[in-house]
């Protein structure tokens, strides 16, 4: 199975960026599809963005549409998700996953097997 670690939270100003990265364990990386949800302090988990097996197939929630952009290089095993002009209402934890099927949509948290640990932001106004 798939170990997800995730990384580069932070905090920062509002208009800043950051990029955070989810190294995976295993041989088997490039077979799964990844997304990356957040949660906000009494908020439900919220899905932001997913990258295809081949990194050529992108979705994002529209909230994020422009800024973030999702990307992967299969040979280190990792996904990255680059935060351009943050905005407060960006701040949340946020995770880094692995699904099998991306299927009609990579937003349902069941198609996702693995998960990572979690990685704070924090946008400053």
């Amino acid at each position: 199975q798939v170990q997800l670690v995730g990384s580069g939270g932070g905090l920062v100003q509002a208009g800043g960026s950051l990029r955070l990265s989810c190294a995976a364990s295993g041989r088997t990386f490039s077979t799964y599809y990844m997304g990356w949800f957040r949660q906000a302090p009494g908020k439900e988990r919220e899905f932001v963005a997913a990258i295809s097996r081949s990194g050529v197939s992108t979705y994002y929630v529209d909230s994020v549409k422009g800024r973030f952009t999702c990307s992967r290089d299969n040979a280190k095993n990792t996904v990255y998700l680059q935060m351009n002009s943050l905005k407060p209402e960006d701040t949340a934890v946020y995770y880094c996953a692995a699904g099998a099927a991306w299927g009609s949509s990579p937003l349902p948290t069941r198609k996702y097997d693995y998960w990572g640990q979690g990685t704070q932001v924090t946008v400053s106004s």
